[in-house]
C-alpha cells in the first residue's frame, strides 16, 4: 500500500517524463561487442548524459527474447526539450568523444546496429522508480513489456486502465513496475510499454499467476469494451537481467 501512495504522490506532483529506450544488437564473435558496449554505457554514454542533466535508468541483457545476443539501455529525460539539450551538450563532451573512439576501436564491428524508440510516461507513473536497496540483494530480472493497439482510441483505453487501477495492481502483488510509457517514436505504434521485476523467473510465473485471478484486476477488465481483444492486439515480452553497473538493479 505504501509503494501505491508513493506512486500516486508522484503522479500528482510530477511531470511526464521521456524515456529513450535503446537495443544493442549484437553477435557471437572475437569482436567481443557485448563487453565493448557495456564498457561504453558505463564509462562513456552514462557519465556524459548525467553530465548533461539526463538520468540514465538502465543496462541490461537479454535472458529470453528473440534475436540475442543485445543489450538495452534505458535513459530519462525531464522534457523533450531537456532531451534536445542533453544530445547537444554530449556531442560537445571531449570525455564521451574518447570514448566513443575506444568503442570504435577494437577488431571489426562493436555493434551491429542499434533501434530507438521515445516513450512519454504515463501520469500513474511520470518518472521510472529506481531501487534504494539494491546494494543489499541479488540482481532482480526484469521483464520488458510491450502492449500494440488496435488503434489510437484503444490505447487510450488501456492508458485509462494503467492509470485507473492496473499499475496499482501490479505494486500491491509485488510485482515492482519500474516504468511506463506510450510510444511516441519507433515501431509498432500504437503502443505501450513497461517493465516490472522479479526476485527470479519462478516469482514472475507466481506473481502472474495470482494477478489473472485478482479479484480487482477482473472487475477492471470486466467492462466488454476494456478487453484485450478490443484494445489490445498484441503483447510482446523480454527477459533481461541488470548489468553491474545498471542503476535499475
Amino acid at each position: 500500500m505504501s509503494a501505491l501512495l508513493t506512486t500516486q504522490a508522484r503522479a500528482a506532483e510530477s511531470p511526464r517524463s521521456f524515456l529513450e529506450l535503446t537495443t544493442w544488437r549484437l553477435h557471437n564473435s572475437d569482436e567481443n561487442q557485448s563487453k565493448r558496449v557495456a564498457d561504453y554505457l558505463e564509462s562513456g554514454l552514462f557519465p556524459a548524459l548525467t553530465r548533461a542533466g539526463a538520468k540514465p535508468v538502465a543496462a541490461l541483457s537479454n535472458l529470453i527474447g528473440p534475436d540475442g545476443p543485445s543489450l538495452f539501455s534505458i535513459v530519462q529525460y525531464a522534457s523533450m526539450g531537456a532531451m534536445q539539450d542533453a544530445l547537444a551538450k554530449l556531442s560537445e563532451d571531449e570525455a564521451h568523444e574518447k570514448a566513443s573512439q575506444q568503442l570504435a576501436a577494437g577488431p571489426g564491428l562493436p555493434f551491429v546496429t542499434t533501434e530507438s524508440s521515445l516513450l512519454h510516461s504515463l501520469a500513474v507513473m511520470p518518472e521510472a522508480v529506481l531501487p534504494t536497496d539494491a546494494a543489499g540483494r541479488p540482481a532482480r530480472v526484469f521483464e520488458l513489456r510491450t502492449y500494440q493497439s488496435q488503434s489510437i482510441a484503444a490505447r487510450k483505453k488501456k492508458i485509462g486502465m494503467f492509470n485507473n487501477g492496473e499499475i496499482g495492481v501490479f505494486q500491491r502483488l509485488g510485482m515492482r513496475p519500474a516504468f511506463i510509457g506510450e510510444s511516441v517514436i519507433g515501431t509498432r505504434q500504437p503502443n505501450i510499454t513497461y517493465m516490472l521485476s522479479f526476485d527470479s523467473l519462478a516469482e514472475r510465473e507466481k506473481h502472474w499467476s495470482a494477478f489473472g485471478s485478482d479479484p480487482e484486476w477482473k472487475k477492471l477488465s470486466s467492462p466488454p469494451e476494456l478487453k484485450d481483444s478490443q484494445i489490445v492486439a498484441n503483447i510482446s515480452n523480454i527477459m533481461l537481467r541488470p548489468l553491474p553497473f545498471s542503476p535499475l538493479r
